[in-house]
């Protein structure tokens, strides 16, 4: 494609160069150059591409894109042949350049897109499901895994894609004829412009509580609904959910936009009536198409109905019969949450992904009520991230669960021995028991050595992840497998002792 074609749309820049010339490819890592490329240089928080032009050229790049007020040393550098554009903003450039590159695809299908700070992925799911029972074609991008037409294409580093790799997606989406695309909207991706210029049809918010509050992400709850309220901007037909104290907000804040509400407790168009909550599964009443209609998720929890109404908000919008949405809510699962691993000695155990305060008190408290013995929470905080939120979920847990094992998550660069000590501040506050095995895969022993068949034993916070980082380095770590490694190390432990 030619390069004056890829700058359609582009506001404030600059060219040094040739317009005309064909451009192969485009990229923000220097080390994917190929020959005919554009290398856009991207100043992140711990490198700054602009340090890499030289390298990418050297690569084979053709043309390079700046952002404006860097280094002119580095400019200087660049071989007069070289076509440069400078913009003022170079990772929103990276979004505009990266829709004219792969021709808009997310304008030939319908796009859906889900935020807020719980649920994205469960309900993503659940509209997905709905969808493929009503026979269409449906591609999903979230925190798990990315899905054509049903097939689970790769694994996912992060909930919303970059906008180069993403549009990259959507136009392979778009190859496959797939009709409906679902997906997670992250605050963060909102923040770096990932998905902009990309044409959504229905944008979806859950729910918000304070999570994601870092240096490297938010600075405040204030400045995390805003990132949030971005994707509302992108779209006029919106739902929120209007029991959410920053939910019920939305629909002031675009009143010339068509929002439309979900909820159980306040007011709203889409409310859910006669709810029932056991340990395995959810169901209510709600009017769907005119008519009141009981509604059963497979998904144990309170948080499961929520998740539900905005899946049948959505799919109601594009005309999907009743009795298409009861079938797939009943049938849905999502990898990660409120999992059961399936184990020989029958013992429940439950995977969840839980790593905020709600989210952890939600799903303990879901359980709670409907199991006959104890509730054995398994549990850490990640590190580099909030670390406000530690002593508060150590006290959720300790108010909660009946036993409560501290342990590891992806630590990341801390200490775990200080992410636990703050953990530890919060449960001591409470009268619960509790014990340290710093060592995740053990502390996950020390509790099935422990659960009986009338306990349920929850391993919180890892949910799909199927590694666990430690300073700077991914390892194998898929909660499933563990437990299975467990129970089979314990029954030849007493094989042995018999």
């Amino acid at each position: 494609m030619e390069l004056k074609k890829i700058l359609v749309g582009l506001e404030g820049l600059k060219v040094k160069g040739d317009l005309d010339i064909k451009i192969t490819g485009i990229q923000n890592d220097s080390k994917k150059i190929k020959k005919g490329n554009m290398f856009i240089a991207i100043k992140g928080y711990t490198t700054d591409g602009h340090e890499y032009i030289e390298e990418a050229i050297d690569s084979g790049a053709t043309a390079v894109m700046v952002e404006a007020g860097c280094d002119t040393k580095i400019l200087k550098k660049v071989k007069e042949e070289i076509t440069i554009v400078m913009v003022p903003d170079t990772r929103k450039a990276l979004a505009q350049v990266s829709v004219n590159y792969y021709k808009n695809p997310s304008s030939k299908f319908k796009l859906i897109g889900v935020t807020g700070t719980k649920g994205k992925t469960t309900t993503t799911f659940m509209i997905k499901d709905i969808l493929e029972k009503a026979g269409k074609k449906v591609g999903l991008i979230g925190t798990i895994s990315t899905y054509i037409n049903g097939k689970k294409i790769a694994d996912s580093d992060r909930t919303t894609p970059e906008s180069i790799e993403l549009q990259e997606i959507f136009a392979e989406m778009a190859k496959e004829e797939v009709e409906y695309v679902v997906m997670e909207v992250s605050s963060q991706s909102l923040k770096l412009h990932r998905v902009e210029g990309s044409e959504f049809d229905v944008v979806v918010f859950t729910n918000l509580s304070e999570d994601h509050i870092s240096e490297r992400e938010h600075t405040d709850i204030k400045e995390y609904f805003e990132a949030k309220m971005e994707l509302f901007k992108m779209c006029s037909n919106g739902i929120t959910n209007a029991d959410d104290l920053y939910g019920a907000k939305v629909q002031r804040m675009f009143p010339d936009s068509q929002i439309s509400t979900y909820g159980i407790d306040n007011f709203s168009e889409l409310m859910a009536r006669d709810v029932t909550v056991t340990s395995s599964y959810a169901d209510f009443k709600v009017k769907i198409n005119g008519r009141n209609e009981r509604i059963k998720v497979g998904i144990p929890g309170r948080f499961s109905i929520y998740n539900a109404l905005a899946a049948i908000a959505v799919v109601q919008k594009f005309g999907i019969d009743t009795e298409t949405i009861k079938s797939a809510l009943l049938e849905v699962r999502v990898p990660g949450r409120s999992e059961i691993v399936d184990n020989k000695e029958e013992l429940p155990i439950m995977i969840d992904y839980a790593h905020s305060p709600e989210s952890l008190e939600n799903i303990l408290q879901a359980v709670k009520n409907y199991v006959r013995g104890n509730v054995i929470c398994v549990f850490g905080c990640g590190g580099d991230r909030d670390k406000r939120k530690r002593p508060i979920m150590g006290e959720i847990s300790g108010r909660i669960a009946d036993y409560t094992i501290i342990t590891t998550d992806n630590q990341r660069t801390e200490n775990p021995e200080d992410i636990i000590s703050e953990i530890e501040e919060g449960i001591k506050k409470t009268k619960g028991n509790y014990k340290i095995v710093v060592d995740r895969k053990e502390a996950i022993k020390e509790a099935i050595k422990m659960a009986t068949k009338n306990d349920m034993v929850i391993l919180a916070g890892k949910g799909h992840e199927t590694e666990q980082e430690i300073n700077g380095k991914k390892y194998p770590f898929d909660e499933r497998i563990i437990v299975k490694e467990v129970i089979e190390e314990l029954e030849n432990k007493n094989k042995k002792k018999r």
